[in-house]
Formats: structure tokens, sequence, C-alpha cells
């Protein structure tokens, strides 16, 4: 997958995590862009994880695993962010 596919898909991955998690997420389009594509590799170190697999080599993973490793990525930004105020 070319550049412009992997901003294509991690912006449709973050919006649809966004939407799924509840709570204000304050990202703007490259923030959720962002949350997307690191979330498809998140989500592919937790499959490798899974699986039992070499967890240092994580691959990329599909939208759904990309969609479920953005989700954590936002819990963890809110556990660890979340009282603050902006």
């Amino acid at each position: 997958m070319g550049l412009l596919g992997w901003i294509i898909f991690g912006f449709f991955a973050g919006l649809i995590a966004r939407a799924v998690l509840p709570g204000n997420q304050r990202l703007g389009c490259i923030g959720t862009t962002v949350l997307g594509v690191a979330g498809a590799f998140v989500g592919g170190f937790l499959t490798s994880v899974w699986r039992g697999t070499d967890w240092r080599d994580p691959e990329p993973t599909g939208f759904l695993g990309a969609i479920l490793g953005a989700i954590v990525l936002l819990l963890v930004s809110q556990a660890a962010f979340g009282g603050r105020s902006r």
C-alpha cells in the first residue's frame, strides 16, 4: 500500500475508533490519521503477541485490527491525560 493509501486507511480507522469510544477526543484530521496508522501497528503488535509470533517484528494489521489498536491508543491516552483540561 502506498503512502496515500496509508493516509486514507488511517483516517477512516481513526474516525471509526473515535466514534466508537465515548468522550471528547480533541484531534484534528492529522491527529485522527496518525491515530489510525499507529493503531494499525499497535493492532499488529497485539495480534503477534496473541498468536505467539515474534513480537519484536510487528506487521500492520487489517482494518479491524487498526480500529482496535486505535481504540487501545485512545484508552491509554485518556487514562494518561484524562484529567487535563485544554
